[in-house]
């Protein structure tokens, strides 16, 4: 792309929607929060793909002739201008921290009260395997069972049982970006979200690019198991036109209103500041920084600060720091929080080629205006690594569940429903919600319990009996089922809650539905005492 249309990704972007089986009280959008206005608030999430070092990135200054030791090859110098930064005097001598030299950026957050660092995240029983542990950090599980589902994304539980009334025209309930495929983390449990590739192309035309894709949908869906699989990539393009337009609208409507530097994250982050910026109403995107499976050229040399580790921090660095102060400057910082993860952590002990093989507990960083800055745990202890565990560092401090259970609940006001819905504590049978990080949030922005949004807490998303075709339609539709024929009341209604029609009909029985917009609507469907909801979406 031409560099004044501001960004070319050098890497896809996606546009993640994901919609609920089921949306019995759908019609209620924008009565979820009364007086506890926080439905601006995002979440950005900075995953750190390969596994972070968190020794040289957190040196631990109270057990520092243990870490040189250990490390004497790749350790961060105590002395010269390639020093550690000294974190914060202020702390307990077991909280004594050496940021990384390339942190500057990050120095000047905590000092700031912006960035709260947390020791030893990880999870009870800790998979070395890169795609394992990401998978488990994807799914919200702990290693030891996938009870909280393993084809399912956490992101895509929270969004299926807390912004379950946000089925919107315009906008995805989430965005990827940096990423060829998407994230596990965004499949629903009863739907897989909507991925929108646009590798290659600017966020400006991704609207442009995508509507100019295929051609029209067939006439005939056939009632059959093919047809709904048919079906289902129809409605998955329809959307993908729907939303593409709305990214594209958002990012042209946006502005940056700091520099950033030229790399991937900056680029990505960039974005995604831009998107807020121009209105886009998303409120969890992921962005990726990968590289750092840091078994070789971890440093150029002994004593060398540079190598791919430092490159890595260095690029994470001037990413947030650049996107704090465009956030800050355009004044929407109070609505965005941001939070760093990885799947796994490095061995305490060097390997001899300059790096660091697989390890299990790293660091998390929480930033925004709206975190409590400060340090929460203690450095991990050093005497644990022994050629008996093979220089592992096995003692988590803290459930990455723990985290983001605190951010979901205490910042963006999810209650105990929603919350056990996206993950649970099987193994000790206890929800997060009762084990949260309490000075993660500071109290001004913390949620309170009278303001928990009323999700599905009486709902469960059973299994539908009805089938719309076509969907998307242009002037009809039928409600089919193999387990109900006979007659059935409907109701079809816009976004905004306004019935547009009802009446008696049958299933297989054509609906006409003309002169209106194209867009998203729902029709809801009563039979037997019961109710049913599903949405369709009006085209050319």
């Amino acid at each position: 792309m031409k560099r004044r249309n501001f960004i070319k990704l050098t890497t896809t972007a996606s546009a993640v929607s994901l919609f609920p089986a089921q949306i019995t009280n759908a019609l209620n959008i924008g009565k979820k929060f009364i007086n506890c206005d926080i439905s601006n608030r995002k979440l950005v999430l900075i995953y750190l793909g390969g596994g972070n070092d968190g020794l040289n990135t957190l040196v631990p200054l109270n057990q520092y002739d243990l870490y040189s030791n250990l490390r004497p090859t790749i350790k961060v110098s105590d002395t010269g201008a390639n020093s550690f930064i000294n974190l914060d005097t202020t702390l307990d001598d077991t909280q004594q921290i050496g940021l990384h030299p390339s942190l500057t950026g990050f120095k000047n957050l905590y000092d700031s009260g912006f960035l709260r660092i947390l020791q030893a995240v990880g999870y009870p029983s800790q998979n070395k395997s890169h795609f394992a542990s990401t998978d488990v950090y994807n799914t919200g599980n702990d290693g030891n069972s996938w009870d909280n589902g393993g084809d399912s994304g956490w992101i895509g539980r929270f969004i299926e049982s807390y912004y379950y009334d946000l089925v919107q025209q315009s906008f995805p309930i989430g965005v990827e970006i940096g990423s060829k495929t998407g994230s596990l983390g965004f499949h629903g449990a009863e739907e897989h979200g909507l991925s929108i590739n646009i590798e290659g192309q600017d966020t400006s035309g991704f609207y442009s690019v995508l509507s100019g894709l295929g051609g029209e949908p067939p006439t005939y869906i056939p009632n059959s198991h093919y047809g709904e699989e048919l079906q289902y990539i129809i409605d998955n393009d329809q959307i993908s036109t729907l939303y593409s337009e709305a990214i594209s609208n958002s990012f042209n409507n946006g502005s940056n209103s700091v520099t950033y530097e030229d790399s991937d994250l900056s680029n990505q982050l960039k974005t995604v500041a831009r998107l807020i910026s121009g209105g886009l109403e998303s409120k969890v995107y992921l962005v990726k920084l990968n590289g750092f499976d840091t078994h070789f050229s971890q440093v150029q040399s002994a004593g060398d600060l540079q190598g791919d580790h430092n490159n890595l921090l260095t690029e994470l660095n001037n990413a947030i720091s650049s996107f704090m102060d465009d956030i800050i400057a355009q004044g929407f910082q109070d609505d965005v929080v941001g939070l760093t993860f990885s799947e796994f952590g490095r061995k305490a002990k060097e390997n001899g080629n300059l790096g660091t093989d697989h390890g299990e507990i790293a660091p998390m960083f929480v930033f925004g205006t709206a975190i409590n800055g400060g340090v929460s745990g203690t450095n991990p202890d050093l005497t644990e690594a022994s050629e008996n565990n093979n220089w592992q560092l096995e003692t988590f401090q803290f459930d990455y569940r723990e985290t983001l259970g605190t951010l979901l609940q205490d910042y963006l006001g999810a209650d105990d429903f929603a919350l056990d819905s996206t993950f649970y504590n099987h193994t000790n049978n206890e929800s997060f919600s009762q084990n949260k990080i309490s000075e993660l949030v500071r109290d001004e922005y913390s949620v309170e319990e009278n303001c928990y949004s009323n999700t599905l807490t009486d709902h469960r998303l059973d299994k539908k009996i009805f089938r719309i075709s076509p969907n998307p339609f242009q002037n009809e539709i039928k409600v089919t089922s193999h387990e109900f024929e006979n007659e059935f009341l409907f109701e079809i209604y816009d976004l905004n809650g306004r019935k547009i029609k009802s009446g008696l009909s049958y299933t297989h029985k054509p609906i006409q539905i003309e002169n209106i917009m194209n867009g998203i609507y729902l029709i809801k469907i009563k039979f037997q005492n019961r109710e049913e909801v599903h949405r369709i979406i009006k085209s050319s």
